[in-house]
């Protein structure tokens, strides 16, 4: 297998420059003063910079209509940012151990600002703020601006389908190897191998639920070994020049039952249903509502127990989130995964899932392997 290669920088500083911009036009829309970013994948998003999220040291990226983006960082780490794409578009303002950040940070916030603030924000540096700045109030980002990330360019579409492509090409692969006499572990780590082997950097997951494990739908692949006759649930995918595959196949060593074969027509059915429902201007709900009336006017509905879909971009999970009760509506070049799955405890469970961008006038899938049931040996 060949060495995975390292992501390819396809965005430019102007990319990132006008990012930050819609972010500041989406808060002042919602009414708010801006927008606060920690390190994780919002500050990805925006700037192209990575730092390490699991350090006690603020850095912090402020995006206010009163200035120019200015990020607020370690003296220490300032020298990686140059390595950013993003970076030309920033104002750096930096801290050395023993300063105070927070005090450094409070002249950018507006007294009585009500601020978004990325979710990955740890409660110390909030609070650091609130008590540098104590007229200041906090909404989560997820919350106050939903769409900050949900709607992809086309340069970010490419990579989501170059990455569907990926996890498609590990499906097919996987199909060839042996299942039966083998634990789950071993074919979750061939999953991973081949994920790596066709482009991606990051795995973030390799499911393999075998038989009953299947049943369990964020089953941990262990040590029960896979036997003629088990339904096999693989759920897998990761980061590909840092944008999302997520893609879940069910499988069956051997000839399946009736029953199993029936179970799985009807994820299939529904899996077809939740895609077609996918056009501008549904609200999300109405996706999983589409895949949900399928299973349910089969008889399985108590046995369908997650909601159809998450969006996916430069995180495997993110919103929207296709769920009862979600009335936003789908904007062309959202990305989201369509999976619907009935889990039979003790017995077996089914997933069939792709990753869809919405279109102009429909939706598109960006997986396009098999999702007909799979015998494998």
């Amino acid at each position: 297998m060949t060495t995975t290669p390292p992501p390819r920088t396809v965005f430019t500083a102007e990319d990132y420059r006008a990012r930050m911009a819609r972010a500041v036009d989406a808060a002042t829309r919602a009414g708010l003063a801006g927008v606060l970013v920690a390190p994780g994948p919002d500050l990805a998003h925006l700037t192209g910079y990575t730092p390490p999220a699991d350090t006690e040291r603020l850095t912090l990226l402020v995006l206010t209509p009163e200035r120019e983006p200015v990020l607020v960082v370690p003296a220490l780490e300032a020298g990686e940012i140059a390595h950013a794409t993003g970076a030309a578009a920033l104002t750096l303002r930096d801290w050395k151990d023993g300063a105070d950040p927070y005090a450094l940070a409070a002249p950018l916030l507006s007294a009585s600002g009500r601020y978004a603030v990325s979710d990955s924000t740890w409660a110390l540096h909030l609070l650091g703020l609130q008590r540098a700045r104590p007229g200041t109030s906090y909404a989560a980002l997820t919350d106050a601006l939903p769409m900050l990330r949900a709607v992809k360019d086309a340069r970010e579409l490419e990579l989501m389908a170059a990455a569907g492509a990926a996890a498609d090409a590990t499906y097919e692969e996987i199909l060839t190897v042996r299942f039966a006499g083998r634990k789950e572990r071993e074919v979750a780590r061939d999953l991973a191998a081949l994920l790596r082997h066709f482009g991606h950097s990051q795995v973030d997951f390799t499911i393999v639920g075998s038989g009953p494990n299947g049943a369990d739908p964020h089953h941990e692949a262990g040590d029960r070994v896979i036997a003629h006759g088990d339904m096999v649930v693989m759920d897998f995918g990761g980061l590909k020049d840092g944008y999302g595959s997520d893609t879940t196949r069910t499988v069956h060593v051997g000839e399946p039952t009736p029953a199993e074969q029936h179970v799985h027509d009807v994820v299939r059915e529904a899996q077809r249903a939740g895609v077609e429902a996918v056009r501008p201007g549904v609200a999300c709900q109405e996706v999983d509502r589409a895949a949900r009336e399928i299973i349910e006017e089969a008889g399985y509905g108590d046995l369908f127990i997650h909601r159809t879909g998450h969006g996916i971009g430069v995180t495997t999970h993110e919103p929207p989130y296709m769920v009862e009760g979600e009335e936003l509506p789908l904007v062309p070049g959202m990305c989201f995964s369509v999976e619907p799955g009935i889990y039979l405890p003790g017995r077996f469970g089914v997933r069939i899932e792709d990753i869809v961008a919405v279109t102009e006038d429909g939706g598109r899938r960006l997986n396009t392997s098999g999702r007909a049931m799979a015998l494998v040996e």
